[in-house]
C-alpha cells in the first residue's frame, strides 16, 4: 500500500482520469447516434447497459495489454536495437497513438464534424446494444494505450478507466456540451496524445522517458490552458455588457471589410463568416449606406435635423407679395409659418396651397393655423423620430429644446440622407466638396458623415454635445479658431478657411497617406 502515497501515482492517476475521459468524449458522440435509432424511453437503457458491457471489456483488453508488456525476452534484432514482446507493443501503440492524434488534430484544425445519419427509423434494442459495445471496443484501443504509456501500475490503470467510464456514464451530456463549447481542450488533450505516442515510440527503441517530465509538462500546459479559459470568459462577460446594437453593428462592419476593418485590431472572437467574406462583398456606397443605418439608432436628434439657421420660413405678419417673391423664389415645398420671430410657429404648409390661398385673399397666419406643426424635443431617439415622422404624412417636425426655442426642423429627407449621404437642394452646395488631395467642408456638415467619409471612428463622441464640424474644432481649440489656423486629429488635419466671430464656415481637411502609397512614392 505504499505506493498509495507517492505523488506520482497520484497525478499519474488524475491525469489518466482526464485523458480517458476526453479520449472517450468520441465514443459518446457516436453511442448517442446509436441510442438515437431507439425509441426516447430506451435510449438511457442501452446507453447504460452498453457502456457497461463496454468497460468489462476494456478492463480485460487492458489487463491482457498489461500483460503482453512485460515480456522483455528480445525476440529479434535491427542493427543496434534488440525488440522484446513489450518494445514491439509500445511502438505499436506509440504509433498508433501518433497517427490517432494527428488524424484527429487534422479533423479539428479543418473544422470537420461529425455528421449524423439521417435515418430515424427504429431499431433493435439488442442490436443497438451490442453495436455500442463493439464501437466502444474498437474506440478504446487508444485509451487502453495511453493508459499503459502513462502509468506502471495495473490497478492505477482500472481504477483511471473505472472512474473515467463512470462520469461518461453520468455526465455525457454536459461532457458533450463542454467539449462542444471548449475546442481549445480538446486540441490540447490530442496534443498530450501526441507526446504520449511520441514518449512510447521513444520507449520501444530503448529511450526511457520520466514520467514526471510528461507529468511537468501536461500540467503547465493545462495551467495556460486554464488562465487561457479564464481570459476568454472574461472578455465573453466584457462583451455581455455592451449594447446588443453595438456589437451587432461591428460584426456586419467588419463583414462588409474595406479599411475600418484593417484598421481594428483582430480578435480571436471574430466571426468566421467574416473571416471568409471577400473585401469586395460590397461597394462603397453600400457600405456607407449599411454604416448609416447601423448609425443611426446612437446618433443625436441634432446631427440629423437641418438647423435653425438654414430654415426658410414665412412670416405672417409681413406685406402678401414678399410672401409671394420669396415662395416663388425658393425650391422648398413646405414653410413653417411664424408671427414675427421662428419661435412663434402658428402651423406648417405647402408652398402651393399657400399661393392659392393668398390668390383668393386668404389671411395667411388664418390659414397655417389649420395645419399646427408637430413639435419634438430635442432628447428625442432617432428610431421613435421615424414613427413621428410617419404621422407628419409627408410633412416636417419642428425640434425644439426645453425652453421652447425651436433648433431646428427634420424632414423625411434628412432621415435618407443621415442613411445615404447627402441630397443638396437647387439654392444650396454640397457639404463636402473635394479639392485636390483634401476636401472642403462647410462647419455645420455633421460629424456622422464626415466619420463616414473619411473611414474614421473618433470623431463623434457621445459625452460631448457637439454634432458638426465647427462643434468639434471649437471644442478642440478652445475658443472659436481664426483663418489659417490647423487643428490636427491625426489621421485628419484641418485648416480653417473662413470663420466669423460667431461662427466657422468653411473647412479644408486633409488626410495622412497610408504607408502603403508612402512606400510606393519612394
Amino acid at each position: 500500500m505504499e505506493f498509495l502515497f507517492d505523488p506520482s501515482i497520484w497525478a499519474g492517476l488524475l491525469t489518466l482520469v482526464v485523458l480517458e475521459i476526453v479520449l472517450g468524449i468520441d465514443n459518446l458522440v457516436f453511442i448517442a447516434i446509436l441510442a438515437d435509432k431507439l425509441p426516447p424511453k430506451q435510449r438511457d437503457k442501452a446507453r447504460l447497459i452498453g457502456l457497461s458491457l463496454a468497460l468489462v471489456m476494456r478492463l480485460g483488453l487492458l489487463s491482457l495489454i498489461s500483460w503482453m508488456v512485460t515480456l522483455t525476452r528480445p525476440l529479434f534484432s535491427v542493427g543496434d536495437f534488440s525488440f522484446s514482446g513489450r518494445d514491439l507493443i509500445l511502438l505499436l501503440g506509440g504509433l498508433f497513438l501518433l497517427f490517432k492524434a494527428t488524424m484527429e488534430l487534422h479533423e479539428r484544425l479543418e473544422n470537420r464534424p461529425h455528421e449524423q445519419s439521417g435515418n430515424r427509423s427504429y431499431a433493435s434494442f439488442w442490436a443497438v446494444v451490442t453495436q455500442i459495445v463493439v464501437l466502444d471496443a474498437v474506440f478504446s484501443l487508444d485509451a487502453v494505450i495511453t493508459a499503459v504509456g502513462m502509468v506502471n501500475h495495473l490497478p492505477v490503470m482500472m481504477t483511471a478507466v473505472v472512474i473515467a467510464m463512470g462520469v461518461m456514464l453520468l455526465a455525457s451530456k454536459p461532457l458533450t456540451n463542454f467539449v462542444n463549447a471548449h475546442p481549445t481542450v480538446v486540441v490540447l488533450c490530442l496534443s498530450f496524445l501526441l507526446m504520449i505516442g511520441l514518449s512510447l515510440v521513444a520507449e520501444g527503441f530503448g529511450f526511457h522517458i520520466p514520467k514526471g517530465y510528461l507529468y511537468a509538462a501536461i500540467g503547465f500546459s493545462i495551467l495556460i490552458e486554464l488562465f487561457n479559459q479564464i481570459a476568454r470568459r472574461n472578455f465573453m462577460r466584457h462583451q455581455a455588457h455592451r449594447p446588443m446594437r453595438e456589437r451587432t453593428a461591428e460584426a456586419i462592419l467588419r463583414l462588409m471589410g474595406g479599411r475600418q476593418r484593417a484598421a481594428q485590431p483582430a480578435t480571436s472572437e471574430e466571426s468566421p463568416l467574416a473571416v471568409a467574406m471577400p473585401q469586395e462583398a460590397f461597394k462603397d456606397e453600400e457600405r456607407y449606406m449599411i454604416n448609416g443605418v447601423l448609425t443611426l439608432a446612437s446618433r443625436s436628434i441634432r446631427s440629423i435635423m437641418t438647423p435653425r439657421g438654414e430654415i426658410s420660413w414665412v412670416d405672417a405678419e409681413r406685406p402678401l407679395d414678399e410672401i409671394r417673391i420669396q415662395l416663388l423664389d425658393t425650391p422648398h415645398s413646405l414653410f413653417p409659418v411664424c408671427r414675427g420671430e421662428l419661435d412663434e410657429i402658428i402651423g406648417v404648409v405647402r408652398a402651393k396651397e399657400l399661393l392659392v390661398a393668398i390668390e383668393h385673399g386668404m389671411d395667411v397666419a388664418t390659414f397655417a393655423a389649420s395645419s399646427p406643426a408637430i413639435v419634438i424635443p430635442e432628447t428625442l431617439d432617432p428610431i421613435n423620430l421615424l414613427g413621428v415622422l410617419r404621422r407628419a404624412k409627408g410633412s416636417f417636425v419642428i425640434v425644439s429644446n426645453e425652453f421652447g426655442v425651436v433648433q431646428g426642423l427634420i424632414t423625411p429627407l434628412d432621415v435618407l440622407e443621415a442613411i445615404a449621404g447627402e441630397f443638396p437642394d437647387e439654392d444650396e452646395t454640397p457639404d463636402i466638396i473635394a479639392d485636390g488631395d483634401g476636401w472642403i467642408v462647410k462647419g455645420g456638415t455633421d460629424l456622422h458623415s464626415l466619420q463616414q467619409l473619411f473611414d474614421v471612428n473618433d470623431l463623434v463622441d457621445p459625452q460631448e454635445d457637439h454634432a458638426s464640424l465647427a462643434g468639434l474644432l471649437i471644442g478642440q481649440k478652445g475658443q472659436l479658431p481664426l483663418p489659417g489656423e490647423v487643428i490636427d486629429l491625426p489621421p485628419l488635419h484641418f485648416t480653417i478657411l473662413q470663420a466669423t466671430d460667431y461662427r466657422v464656415d468653411l473647412v479644408r481637411v486633409t488626410r495622412d497617406k497610408p504607408h502603403e502609397d508612402e512606400e510606393e512614392g519612394q
